[in-house]
């Protein structure tokens, strides 16, 4: 089963302040310890919503809107993508994890589409893929 481990933004990396020399050497040990475990598949840090661009999808329509987002959202930090066994051994992962923020946040857990999620009908297009 793969997860997502979405990191949610507070207001600091929002606004483009990098993390302390010690929460990055934090986080470094804790990826070591994915990789090690082989369950580790992706992780990526991302840039403040200020250096992003939307596209909004209306019918046929695209508009693209540039950053910085609207405040009342979540912005995504970073993420990691994992497989492992269940929803459990996913969790004992993300307590694991160092505080990724100063003060409280917040890591959303989210199990990963899997082509055979879509139906029979279309697992074979999707594996194509």
């Amino acid at each position: 089963m793969r997860f997502m481990m979405i990191v949610k933004a507070a207001k600091e990396p929002a606004a483009g302040m990098m993390p302390s020399e010690q929460l990055l050497a934090e986080m470094g040990r804790y990826n070591q310890l994915l990789v090690k475990a082989g369950v580790l598949l992706a992780w990526e840090g991302l840039l403040p919503s200020a250096d992003g661009v939307r596209i909004r999808f209306s019918g046929t329509e695209r508009t693209v809107i540039e950053g910085p987002f609207d405040e009342t959202t979540e912005p995504v930090a970073g993420f990691w993508l994992v497989q492992v066994r269940s929803k459990e051994e996913v969790l004992e992962w993300a307590r694991r994890c160092p505080n990724p923020m100063r003060g409280v946040s917040e890591i959303e857990i989210r199990q990963c589409c899997e082509p055979d999620d879509f139906g029979d009908e279309h697992t074979g297009e999707l594996r194509a893929l």
